[in-house]
């Protein structure tokens, strides 16, 4: 591991956004978070659980030309591993690997496949301070966040442990008494997960769990920012037992990956969560050869505080849905419309619960609100915060790099934020609520509607007719009132218009991995 020079780096960095008379305390800091994040990264390489390798059939491989991409903790710049950098061959491989297992995976009973299933999602649970370790690592979030996504991730592999025996089929009732007709659900083939950085384990167990249960075999492609979180999730599950091939991971060449994954035509259905850019050329990447395709992407989603909420549920609602992994969720609130008549007090009280967040390592105790992925996160706040003050907004709170330097930014409050601004069109996708008034009931509709993207979308309000009015007229896939905090294994996820196709989670998200088959049995009259 390349770890003192990049530690040096990254101290030098928060030397040279800070005073003089503040510089040791932050390169104190700097070199704390390097020492800590130094002796998890061994501790995890000595339990086995750091993996560099891609899997393909069972077996742990380095890329054929040895190539190799560096992964970096974004909290201090230092690199944590050299991992497999795959591509087109590769991926081949591990398609044909699945492919040949296909077969016997899918001819399991599902209460066999259901059984080492459980058996993943113990180890999951067994392991999750190693893995929960493992994402703050290579991700940022802090700690007591990324072990709850562990038990977040592992609840879909509980979830679909037990719904893949709840695959049923139908009969119905036949138009000539000849004949019986059956409806079967099968399921689809070889399927390609792509998921994303900010959530490591969780975007890939809650493509995989429904696969595997449904008998689909699995090649993963995780995001090259973030592979060892898939990496050691993948060695739990050869250990609980699911056979070779049924489950690969290939990493590295983006590029190559999807496009081997695109135009194989053993590879029936593509899974994706990600960036509506990247999606729409996915789908038609897909088109040639007419896959399955389920897609998850961006948002643009809206907080609605009504004058008639209850301000303290409002505050406490928002800022759990704006800064949630310091805003680099899907359904993050990008939006915070908030009525005339609580306005003024919403600021003061939302800005005065956005202070005491605390910005630091994700190792750090305390700490809520960590690193985003990389620079060029940073450098698109900054862009978004600069577009508003230039065209009116004010900044209330934050509205700068933080202090400790790398890609640490302050929780960021923003207020008399327009529709025409860059914030309220794109997603933000960092720590920074924009504050944007409205006057009745159908301006917040017609507000909060006007986007292309259609996923999440918060209200708080105190009057349960409003709440049906305004979750009715929402043109979103999921809608929390007076909640914050929406996202479960039981409930579908996904969302509208260009938010995506398909569903996650639920018992509707195993639908997405199945193909209904009719079958009609004729001359059933004959003795």
């Amino acid at each position: 591991m390349v770890i003192g020079a990049a530690a040096r780096v990254a101290i030098g960095g928060c030397r040279k956004l800070v005073s003089s008379h503040t510089s040791l305390l932050v390169s104190s800091q700097c070199r704390q978070m390097s020492m800590d994040a130094q002796s998890v990264s061994e501790k995890l390489r000595s339990s086995g659980l750091l993996r560099t390798q891609g899997l393909i059939g069972g077996k742990w491989i380095d890329s054929y030309d040895n190539k190799t991409i560096k992964v970096n903790n974004p909290a201090t710049g230092e690199i944590i591993a050299d991992v497999a950098c795959m591509g087109t061959k590769e991926t081949n491989d591990a398609i044909a690997s699945s492919y040949e297992a296909f077969t016997s995976w899918s001819r399991l009973t599902a209460g066999e496949r259901s059984k080492i299933l459980r058996r993943w999602y113990d180890l999951l649970i067994a392991h999750k301070e190693e893995l929960g370790q493992l994402i703050t690592l290579e991700q940022g979030k802090p700690l007591k966040e990324a072990i709850g996504e562990v038990a977040y991730g592992a609840s879909f592999i509980e979830y679909y442990a037990e719904e893949a025996k709840r695959v049923y089929g139908d009969i119905i009732p036949p138009n000539l008494s000849d004949r019986r007709l059956l409806v079967l659900k099968q399921p689809v083939g070889v399927v390609g997960a792509i998921a994303p950085w900010n959530f490591p384990l969780a975007m890939i167990t809650r493509k995989v769990g429904p696969a595997l249960a449904s008998g689909c075999t699995v090649v993963v492609k995780p995001s090259e920012l973030t592979p060892l979180t898939a990496l050691a999730a993948a060695e739990l599950a050869l250990q609980a037992g699911v056979p070779p091939g049924a489950l690969n991971v290939v990493m590295g060449n983006a590029p190559e990956i999807g496009d081997a994954l695109l135009s194989s035509r053993q590879v029936r259905k593509i899974t994706f969560t990600g960036s509506t850019a990247v999606g729409k050329k996915l789908m038609a990447a897909a088109a040639p050869t007419v896959k399955k395709v389920s897609l998850e992407l961006g948002g643009n989603a809206p907080s609605i505080v009504f004058d008639d909420a209850d301000l303290d549920v409002a505050v406490k609602g928002t800022l759990a849905a704006k800064f949630r992994n310091s805003g680099q969720t899907c359904v993050c609130a990008n939006r915070v419309l908030v009525q005339d008549g609580i306005y003024d007090k919403f600021a003061e009280a939302f800005s005065e619960a956005v202070q005491k967040l605390e910005v630091g390592d994700g190792f750090k105790e305390g700490t809520t609100q960590g690193p985003l992925i990389n620079d060029a996160a940073v450098q698109k706040v900054e862009s978004f915060i600069q577009d508003a003050v230039s065209k009116g907004a004010k900044i209330i709170l934050g509205g700068k790099r933080h202090s400790l330097g790398s890609t640490f930014y302050e929780p960021t409050v923003i207020r008399d934020v327009s529709n025409d601004m860059l914030m309220s069109k794109e997603e933000i996708f960092g720590p920074v609520a924009p504050l944007i008034r409205f006057k009745t009931e159908e301006d917040a509709i017609r507000l909060a509607n006007d986007t292309i993207a259609g996923l999440a979308a918060y209200i708080f309000t105190n009057s349960v007719q409003r709440s049906w009015r305004v979750f009715e007229a929402l043109e979103y896939g999921l809608v929390g009132v007076n909640e914050g905090l929406i996202s479960t294994e039981v409930a579908p996820f996904g969302g509208v218009k260009q938010s995506g196709l398909g569903r996650e989670g639920s018992k509707y998200g195993m639908d997405e991995y199945l193909e209904i088959k009719y079958v009609c049995l004729g001359d059933m009259n004959r003795h």
